[in-house]
């Protein structure tokens, strides 16, 4: 049964507060003027091999104001719940805009900010799709199956230590802005995790396996049945480990690829993801992490992967981590193309650049990680589609004469305009004449963006795909975290470069 907004979060002087300040923004000249009422609850729970080993548990409650005045952005924000609060934050918005505007003229800008039009959405509620508040579950349930899970791991040969740690969210949002929009959502996520150690003692070495359940948007179902099998992964990192202790290092060289879902959203993450969010390919979002080579100008041109690429922006995916009903521009989420057959042809946008580029409306992409901070262009759920007729992993597999099975995501690297890039995984499975042969260690693959999307021979089928992600996105400065999903299927790809990771780092 879907939930409701929690009665809590209703309660609060969300309109009032909403109404003084809006008007205030008006009365002061504002040309557009939202507001953003924000309860955000995360919690953290630890532990080390079946102990406690730390937990957190906080809420940040309070509310944003941001105007276009003079052609500029202003922008502050509150925690005192009053009228007069509100009116005098929006107050200092209108004055910080003032103060941006000198700014830009004494650097000899005649840039405007101007928002792409956005319909009017008035009284609109969302909430997303879980079944257990994970906040409803005491903390002695959670800390207790994280414990006896724990304790699985513990408990088998060759496993020397065990690490755990659950993270969920519980988000509360209040929207409105001049034009008339007014929403109200709630958003649940979780992530689990557990790692497994094993230390080999007569050489001292040691390596690690964790699992690969991806986080999700949904509730603590996910821990009891729904979404994911645990019983299954936990039973079987124990073998997988201990193999991996004993694998051959492997030799550097070209290799094919089959590329697991739990290794590749990473890979789709960086190279795909942040290279197609528009301000960071006009150059506007350089300091913290790089442009983008994926230039405006390239747009319906850049040849970004093989035919069989297709990659879409979703802010609609059902338990998707960046799934919302409406961003925090008012803009109702949307589904749109990205990559078709291997051609650029879209970007990410929030509406000053959809605006700014005539690209038309805006496809939902401004988002804030607290009420503190100021929207900025996010990341969708960025996600690769599979090939409806596609094969199975093992059948992609099976067309590999000399190649490598990954699994799992781990370390990466990638240059400012997500273009060179490595990844290592979890395990690496060496694949002889269409069948795997063993565990290999040591392995990262290595490309350019383009190169390795290129070399994309085969999507697999929906059975393969599976919605990865992570809770811990971070762009901006000040520096803004987001959680974000990324689905896609096994994939197969021809003659890519694989580094001994041993070797690379002079050991």
């Amino acid at each position: 049964m879907p939930h409701e907004v929690d009665q809590s979060f209703l309660a609060l002087p969300s309109r009032a507060l909403a109404d003084a300040a809006l008007a205030r923004a008006r009365a002061l000249g504002a040309t557009h003027a939202d507001f953003r009422l924000e309860r955000v609850r995360s919690a953290t729970w630890r532990l080390r091999d079946a102990r406690p080993a730390g937990a957190s548990d906080s809420t940040d409650l309070g509310y944003a104001v941001r105007v276009v005045h003079g052609g500029a952005w202003g922008f502050a924000s509150g925690v005192d719940l009053t009228m007069d609060a509100a009116a005098k934050v929006a107050s200092q918005a209108v004055a910080m805009a003032k103060l941006s505007a000198k700014v830009i003229a004494a650097a000899g800008s005649d840039e405007r900010v101007e928002l792409a039009d956005e319909p009017v959405h008035d009284e609109r509620t969302w909430v997303s799709a879980y079944d257990v508040d994970p906040f409803s579950v005491p903390d002695e349930e959670k800390a207790a199956l994280l414990a006896e899970w724990s304790g699985r791991l513990l408990g088998a040969e060759g496993v020397a230590h065990v690490d755990a740690s659950l993270m969920a969210v519980h988000e509360n949002k209040f929207y409105a802005d001049t034009a008339g929009t007014v929403t109200t959502q709630q958003r649940v996520r979780i992530h689990p995790q557990f790692t497994a150690v094993a230390v080999d003692g007569t050489s001292g070495e040691f390596d690690s396996m964790r699992t690969v359940a991806p986080p999700a948007g949904r509730g603590w179902e996910y821990l009891t049945g729904t979404g994911w099998d645990w019983d299954d992964e936990l039973e079987r990192i124990p073998g997988l480990l201990a193999e991996k202790m004993r694998a051959p290092s492997v030799e550097a060289g070209t290799y094919d690829l089959v590329v697991d879902p739990s290794n590749l959203w990473l890979t789709i993450h960086e190279s795909i993801g942040h290279a197609t969010e528009l301000d960071r390919a006009l150059g506007y979002e350089a300091a913290y992490a790089g442009t983008s080579f994926a230039t405006f100008d390239q747009l319906g041109k850049l040849a970004y992967g093989s035919p069989v690429m297709n990659v879409t922006g979703d802010r609609t995916a059902e338990h998707g981590l960046a799934t919302v009903g409406y961003d925090d521009e008012g803009v109702e989420a949307q589904s749109w193309d990205l990559v078709k057959d291997g051609t650029l042809v879209g970007y990410q946008l929030d509406r000053r650049i959809a605006k700014l580029t005539g690209l038309g409306r805006s496809n939902g992409c401004a988002f804030a990680d607290s009420p503190g901070h100021v929207p900025v262009q996010r990341m969708a759920n960025v996600s690769l589609k599979p090939d409806p007729g596609g094969l199975s992993t093992e059948d992609l597999i099976g067309g590999v004469e000399r190649g490598i099975y990954v699994v799992g995501d781990r370390s990466w690297s990638i240059d400012m305009q997500r273009y060179n890039f490595q990844f290592t995984g979890q395990r690496f499975f060496r694949i002889e004449n269409g069948r795997l042969a063993g565990q290999l260690r040591d392995v990262a693959y290595q490309a350019t963006t383009t190169d390795f999307w290129g070399s994309m021979e085969k999507v697999g089928g929906p059975q393969t795909y599976v919605l990865g992600g992570a809770f811990n996105c971070g762009k901006a400065q000040p520096g803004q975290i987001a959680a974000v999903s990324h689905g896609c299927p096994s994939a197969l790809f021809r003659g890519v470069n694989i580094l001994n990771t041993t070797q690379e780092a002079g050991r």
